[in-house]
């Protein structure tokens, strides 16, 4: 490759008499306020869409850490009388903490924040995040406190000591705690855009060493600091339970809290450009309304993805839509085909299959538009591929890609902002929810299903010989109108199976079948009664003759369990054939929801 750099002579060419350059650029030392901010968005990105598991032991880890700095400042307090010393070593836990990556509540104040500022994430979503890094730091740091107060860890002169300084914040009014706590909730935010902007680690030390060490020379409070003392100070009898959390820990929280965020957050905000976030990134993107920053998932949307090609959607009221979203366009056709066979049979069916793509944090901070528009490219040229598998069909094709870090939720909020009929989708390996680092608890989504929801695992997904196990209840009756399509657009024969416990309850398990064969006008299908009381035994039986098995929901619903791996039925893994489970909407009591009951009959 030829030497690009320019010559000796080049450079004198480009000097004026006075050795002024006549052209060339300027090469910044340090990231402008735009890009800090556009760093800080892309890092929050990443954290919002963390599991709770990642955030609590995240957080419980940099709750633990705090400890640190209780502990050598009380010590080094108890040997030494000059202040400044044992302050010298307080900021050694806060050191652990963001040089290591841990989650600690006061940072939050600013990324989480300026995501939400930037309409791309929900007010409950911050409140999420919020309260499980508070919970975990607040668990962490209280585990370290008793540790410290029955552990034998201090001197009886640390221990003292120790007493001494908390009880000098709880002896403190709360009006002085609040503000002396903003101050340090200013420090602390301004910390974390300090450490965006910085470029290397003995910066980034250098940074959170004086700016930490600024919180005991100017005698100012940190919330977790804060309750570690509370707890400390309570174990050793020295204050109640309501004075140390409600009189001590309450006020220095709100004041870190509404020193991060209005004296940090806002005043960088908007103090960094209009292009801060080089909207481009998000072209095709509909940010949040201003009432899904407020409500979250409940009016719609609670994130916006880092790419996501469908535009201002509007739904035709008259269509049928199947929603078939995948990970892999050359590995799941047989989903896509499945789909276009179930759309076909209605009138106006429409496929719509959207491309979720997992992003990883470096995927999130990759700001290049050459390096989006190619993954936007790659996966329409993969989508392109599989048009003509629906157009055989006679339906109607729509796609679009989405990249994510989350994956299983995004699902939900698509279909929600889309509002398909039916959502098609695949499980088992390399499927979507594999990788899911679902932003709500799982059993939360999958109690509140936007459609429903036909989950297949991938066995050739061959229609021609299916197996309809039932007892009756909705999710069975959605299975019933699948197969009834499967029928109307090709050769697929269906057989019904319902087990009883006796063979005196034969004749009754007959009538059962003729009756719900003829309500779900599937009446050709054969009937099979099996006598022997053992559902699974009888399935995986029945099963060897068919090509593929529908079932229906059990009590607890079938995504939850898929996704936690607990999924009674073992039948599925048994079977040759393939596994098509069916789970329909269906709204439960607040009581129902709290006892688990009450969800469904099979």
């Amino acid at each position: 490759m030829a030497d690009s750099r320019p010559t000796a002579q080049s450079q004198v060419d480009n000097e004026t008499d006075d050795g002024i350059p006549k052209q060339g650029e300027v090469v910044p030392e340090r990231f402008s306020s735009d890009e800090v901010f556009q760093r800080i968005v892309a890092d929050a990105d990443h954290e919002v869409t963390s599991s709770v598991r990642e955030l609590f032991f995240s957080a419980l880890a940099a709750g633990f850490a705090i400890t640190i700095t209780f502990l050598v400042y009380a010590s080094m307090s108890a040997t030494t009388e000059t202040p400044l010393v044992a302050a010298l070593l307080y900021p050694l836990g806060f050191i652990y903490i963001i040089i290591g990556g841990y989650q600690l509540y006061t940072e939050n104040t600013l990324p989480p924040v300026a995501l939400t500022f930037e309409r791309l994430s929900s007010v409950p979503t911050l409140l999420r995040h919020w309260s499980i890094v508070l919970i975990g730091n607040f668990l962490g740091g209280g585990i370290g406190a008793l540790a410290l107060a029955y552990g034998g860890v201090f001197s009886p002169e640390a221990t003292s000591v120790a007493v001494d300084i908390a009880q000098k914040g709880i002896s403190t009014p709360p009006e002085q705690l609040f503000f002396k706590a903003a101050f340090a909730g200013f420090i602390v935010a301004g910390v974390v855009w300090l450490d965006f902007a910085a470029q290397e680690t003995i910066s980034r030390l250098f940074v959170v060493y004086i700016a930490f060490l600024a919180i005991p020379l100017g005698d100012l409070f940190h919330v977790v600091v804060s309750f570690t003392e509370a707890v400390f100070l309570i174990a050793h009898g020295g204050v109640g339970v309501i004075a140390g959390f409600g009189g001590f820990v309450l006020p220095v929280l709100l004041g870190n809290t509404i020193g991060g965020v209005l004296l940090v957050t806002v005043v960088n905000y908007y103090q960094t450009s209009e292009r801060r976030l080089e909207i481009d990134q998000f072209t095709n993107v509909r940010r949040l309304s201003s009432r899904e920053m407020l409500l979250g998932n409940v009016a719609g949307r609670s994130y916006v993805p880092v790419i996501d090609t469908l535009e201002n959607f509007t739904r035709d009221p008259d269509s049928f839509r199947v929603l078939v979203p995948i990970a892999n366009p050359r590995t799941e056709t047989e989903l896509v085909e499945l789909a276009a066979r179930l759309a076909s049979a209605r009138d106006n069916g429409r496929v719509h299959v959207v491309h979720v793509i997992q992003a990883d944090k470096n995927l999130v901070l990759d700001h290049e538009h050459d390096r989006r528009d190619e993954i936007t490219a790659q996966s329409e040229q993969l989508l392109d591929g599989i048009e003509s598998i629906v157009d055989q069909r006679n339906a109607s094709f729509e796609s679009s890609t989405i990249v994510s870090p989350r994956s299983f939720e995004e699902i939900f909020d698509f279909a929600a902002r889309t509002r398909p009929d039916m959502v098609v989708m695949g499980w088992g390996e390399e499927k979507l929810w594999n990788s899911a680092r679902a932003e709500r608890p799982i059993d939360e989504l999958t109690n509140r299903l936007p459609c429903d929801f036909l989950i297949a695992n991938d066995r050739g997904l061959d229609c021609s010989d299916v197996l309809l196990p039932t007892v009756g209840g909705p999710d069975a009756a959605l299975a019933a109108e699948t197969a009834h399509a499967l029928q109307e657009t090709g050769k697929s024969t269906l057989s019904l199976l319902t087990v009883v416990d006796n063979p005196d309850e034969r004749a009754a398990g007959e009538q059962f079948l003729d009756d719900w064969a003829e309500t779900h006008d599937i009446s050709d299908a054969e009937r099979i009664v099996d006598v022997t009381g053992d559902v699974e035994a009888a399935i995986e039986r029945e099963a060897k003759e068919s090509t593929m098995v529908m079932l229906g929901a059990t009590e607890q619903g079938l995504l939850s369990r898929l996704l936690s791996n607990s999924l009674h039925m073992q039948v599925v893994n048994k079977v040759d054939a393939s596994v098509v489970l069916a789970e329909r909407p269906h709204e439960r009591s607040l009581t129902q929801r709290l006892i688990g009951s009450g969800r469904r009959d099979q």
